[in-house]
Formats: C-alpha cells, sequence, structure tokens
C-alpha cells in the first residue's frame, strides 16, 4: 500500500510496526508507528487496514518532546 501526504510518498508493504511495551491485552487505544523513510506513519492497532497518519520527522520529534515534558498531561 503506498500513501502520499505531505509532500511524502510512503510504501507501507514493508513496514515495521511497533507497538509500546506498555501496551497490554486490557488497552483500548493502542497505536502502532512505523518508521518508512522520511515520514513516520501511525495506525490503530486494532484496524491495522484502516488509515494511516503520515508526519515528517520534524513533526514527530515536536510531538515526543512534548509528551516527555508533559505537554499532554490532564
Amino acid at each position: 500500500m503506498e500513501i502520499e501526504a505531505k509532500g511524502l510518498r510512503v510504501n507501507l508493504d514493508g513496514a515495521r510496526w511497533r507497538r509500546s511495551d506498555r501496551s497490554g491485552p486490557y488497552s483500548d487505544g493502542c497505536v502502532e508507528v512505523a518508521f518508512v523513510g522520511d515520514a513516520i506513519a501511525v495506525r490503530d492497532s486494532r484496524n491495522p487496514a484502516g488509515p494511516v497518519l503520515l508526519f515528517t520527522r520534524s513533526e514527530w520529534d515536536a510531538f515526543v518532546g512534548g509528551a516527555r515534558d508533559g505537554e499532554f498531561d490532564l
């Protein structure tokens, strides 16, 4: 499957999807992440054939940095 967004064209056929080690059988909100070339792809682990979000490296770095800094804490 090939997708395009934000000027990135990504072929997901050989993507290696990863899930957090903290995910478990009783987790409702799990996502999977694949680093494909210059893009980071994110999908719902319960619906692997469903939609995929694409992020640039700078967008991903900003998200991870914000999560690390507690920017999204309730």
